[in-house]
């Protein structure tokens, strides 16, 4: 199950059906099976905050990704910076909505085990995230 939260931002999120249905296709297209997702829409001065305090890392960035996977079953929280999203998008001349559903299936390909530490990794995660945005419409 997928959950929504806000934390210190006011972001109404109104495709969760959708993006409920979109996941559970993308986990099992990877044969995994949809847990408890608990997807958090906050802010930069947020995101910096649990930066910090969990990860001690000083620097902001658009997601967080915690993983509380079991065997199969993909659960985790993504906490997304709303703020930074925006700023991708601009920045990268995207859609709003287009850089968030990237920001949200880049979270679950972590939850399932994909990484971008290394420049074959970025691209393997890339190539992911495109194949599974161009399937969002078709669930």
């Amino acid at each position: 199950m997928v959950s929504y939260f806000n934390e210190d931002i006011k972001f109404d999120f109104k495709e969760k059906r959708l993006t409920n249905r979109w996941l559970k296709l993308v986990a099992e297209s990877e044969i995994r099976r949809l847990g408890d997702i608990s997807i958090i829409f906050c802010s930069d001065n947020y995101i910096l905050d649990v930066n910090m305090k969990y990860l001690q890392h000083d620097y902001f960035t658009d997601i967080i990704t915690f993983d509380y996977c079991e065997g199969d079953t993909v659960s985790g929280d993504l906490f997304i910076s709303i703020d930074s999203v925006r700023e991708n998008a601009a920045f990268y001349g995207t859609e709003f909505k287009d850089e968030l559903n990237r920001v949200i299936v880049h979270g679950v390909l972590h939850l399932i085990g994909y990484d971008d530490h290394s420049e074959e990794d970025i691209k393997e995660m890339r190539a992911k995230e495109n194949y599974y945005l161009s399937l969002r419409e078709l669930v």
